[in-house]
């Protein structure tokens, strides 16, 4: 099963930040803490080092977001995503030295910050892999709450879960079959499934993983899903059988 992202967030707006916290872990990322010092988030990410800060520059307390992020930035080195009402271009020059990966100015759209967060967790992802020295081709897709990024074409693009279809293993390859087009993954089949969290999947054959709520006809040794046929394992046909029964 995949680990959720794990997100700090700073800010002085108690009430603000705990409505972006609310929003967020709605959307499957998990919220480490909600912290109104720049001192306080210090101690916060020596404990539990996050994957994600969103960060306000004006904070409570004897640091503001900017001095909070230099400091941090010498021991640790996580995305910083600023989320401010301090937006002027003296701030946002201040703001650049510590190289966030995104700048956005309040009020905003809660897709605005969803959108700054996937593409912060994409450079995460791309980094490790060019930090491990693996070929940007052999990049691995990864998983959010709504959506699967995968290889497509020299780039990452964003695949609906809802969307899938279902997914088919081609010996150490993955086709996800979506009601768009499809997608070729280099992992295999039993490696996506320990990373696909989403509880309409489940696997129902040694080279099928399938959306429950897209199956349209169950059959004794078989599913339908738009019009293809799929076989189901006798292993596992009453494991699929109950699954159907709880949506």
């Amino acid at each position: 099963m995949a680990k959720p992202i794990k997100i700090l967030i700073v800010d002085d707006d108690m009430c603000a930040a705990a409505n972006i916290s609310l929003k967020l872990s709605t959307l499957g990322y998990e919220i480490t803490g909600i912290i109104s010092h720049g001192e306080e988030a210090l101690l916060h990410i020596k404990h539990e080092q996050p994957d994600i800060i969103l960060l306000e520059i004006q904070l409570k307390g004897k640091f503001d977001g900017i001095k909070t992020a230099q400091i941090m930035q010498q021991h640790y080195d996580i995305p910083i995503i600023y989320l401010t009402a301090n937006a002027d271009d003296a701030n946002f020059n201040r703001a650049k030295t510590t190289h966030p990966y995104a700048f956005i100015a309040k009020p905003y759209k809660i897709l605005e910050l969803q959108r700054a967060i996937e593409l912060t967790v994409r450079q995460i992802y791309c980094h490790k892999n060019l930090h491990n020295n693996e070929p940007i081709t052999h990049i691995h897709p990864f998983i959010l709450s709504d959506c699967i990024f995968v290889r497509s074409h020299e780039k990452m693009v964003k695949v609906i879960i809802k969307d899938i279809l279902y997914i088919e293993a081609e010996r150490n390859y993955c086709r996800i079959h979506s009601k768009v087009k499809e997608y070729l993954l280099v992992m295999t089949l039993k490696d996506l499934d320990e990373k696909l969290s989403d509880p309409h999947f489940i696997r129902i054959h040694r080279s099928f993983i399938v959306n429950l709520s897209q199956i349209d006809e169950v059959a004794t040794s078989h599913i339908v899903i738009a019009k293809k046929a799929i076989p189901v394992s006798k292993a596992l046909k009453e494991e699929l059988l109950n699954r159907l029964q709880t949506l």
